[in-house]
């Protein structure tokens, strides 16, 4: 066991090694006002960067460049930051660390802005961690926050302060929202980005909507048929004459994966769920008078994480961990001519790697932990193990 987890970690680690590091066509404006065209290290960041990597021409060496040296900086068709002096409230969402004051506490510092929408009025967003703030100008003034805040009434309860609603009804009126719709109007992304464009559109003045550049598939729906290769032993601490090792047999699997992309860091990241129907049957007589049946059909449920590692645009490998949690009605370990044993699992984990071509074909190689199938019994425990190949079809 420890040699196959071993074996498995070092396969993932030269994988993860040799992935392909993606620079893409973008530019930067240096203190000096003057722009230079150059590749940039796109790593989709989630959290605002205060650095990033670039290179000259595809084939110079990589170097790093911070805030301080760099007014704006963007990837083509992409993103696009702005270096900003600005007052930002860094007070915090998490309600155990909810302030008692409704006002906002400004701090000043410099930071590099992620442009939403750029247009006669712009939205930006800062994030960093759980903080995240928006922020707008109009016309080339200053950079404000929009403001809000969460905080705890004298009545025990946690209030709002949704003052951004009022500074975009006062500086940035939309003749498509009436004051009654600005009510409803969230500290969101999508619904600030949604003001921005109508806004925009309302005084027939051109825009960008960056978000909007970077659409892309947030959900999958895999079909996943594949094959098992399965053994198993069964135990008896009371009576050895019954323990048995099982041949390996192979069985077929059918799962339906549902993943759920993670919108940052080049959709490098997805949660999995994968329901999956798999059976495994076998019989061995142990004695001249007794015949040992195992019928055992279970639904698995995964649960896990995938990460992917980009070859070219059409290619990409992926390493995926799951949790398993096995359901198996109906199964049983019949000794014949004794009584039956009924299988019932729990849960075990799963490890796996592959290979997906054109977003839409996939192969993978999965390694399953062993599974004791006899979990409620007490003087009885089994061993059953599972390598599975599977093949994938996205049909969403």
């Amino acid at each position: 066991m420890k040699k196959k987890t071993l074996f498995l970690l070092t396969i993932l680690t030269s994988i993860t090694c040799f992935s392909q590091i993606s620079f893409e066509k973008g530019y930067y404006i240096n203190n000096s006002d003057q722009k230079i065209d150059c590749f940039i290290k796109n790593i989709d960041w989630l959290d605002n960067p205060t650095k990033f990597e670039y290179k000259i021409t595809k084939d110079s060496d990589e170097k790093t460049i911070a805030i301080k040296s760099v007014k704006e900086f963007g990837i083509y068709n992409i993103s696009k930051y702005i270096r900003n002096i600005v007052n930002i409230d860094r007070s915090s969402e998490v309600i155990n660390k909810i302030s008692n004051d409704k006002k906002p506490i400004f701090i000043e510092e410099l930071l590099f802005l992620k442009m939403l929408v750029e247009g006669k009025s712009n939205l930006y967003q800062y994030i960093d961690g759980e903080l995240i703030r928006y922020f707008y100008d109009k016309e080339n003034t200053k950079v404000t926050q929009l403001i809000y805040k969460s905080y705890n009434t004298d009545e025990n309860y946690i209030g709002k302060n949704n003052r951004f609603r009022q500074q975009l009804w006062s500086d940035l009126k939309c003749s498509t929202f009436t004051m009654n719709k600005m009510e409803y109007l969230d500290y969101k992304k999508n619904e600030l980005v949604g003001y921005f464009v109508a806004y925009n559109k309302s005084i027939n003045q051109e825009y960008i909507n960056f978000e909007e550049k970077q659409k892309r598939d947030l959900f999958n729906l895999n079909f996943r048929p594949g094959f098992n290769l399965s053994n198993l032993s069964i135990e008896n601490s009371i009576s050895y004459s019954r323990n048995t090792d099982f041949d390996a047999k192979i069985g077929l699997r059918f799962g339906i994966e549902a993943e759920l992309i993670m919108p940052f860091n080049k959709s490098k990241w997805s949660i999995i769920i994968e329901p999956t129907y798999q059976y495994f049957k076998t019989e061995k007589n142990i004695r001249a008078t007794q015949n040992i049946k195992i019928d055992y059909s279970s639904i698995e449920l995964p649960i896990g994480v995938r990460h992917y590692f980009y070859l070219n645009e059409n290619s990409k490998f992926f390493i995926n961990g799951s949790f398993i949690v096995d359901f198996s009605p109906n199964s049983v370990i019949n000794f014949q001519p004794d009584s039956d044993l009924e299988i019932k699992t729990g849960t075990n984990l799963a490890f796996g790697m592959g290979y997906k071509h054109n977003n839409k074909y996939s192969l993978e190689v999965r390694y399953l932990s062993n599974r004791n199938i006899l979990n409620t019994y007490q003087y009885w425990f089994s061993d059953y193990k599972t390598v599975s190949i599977i093949f994938g079809y996205s049909i969403f």
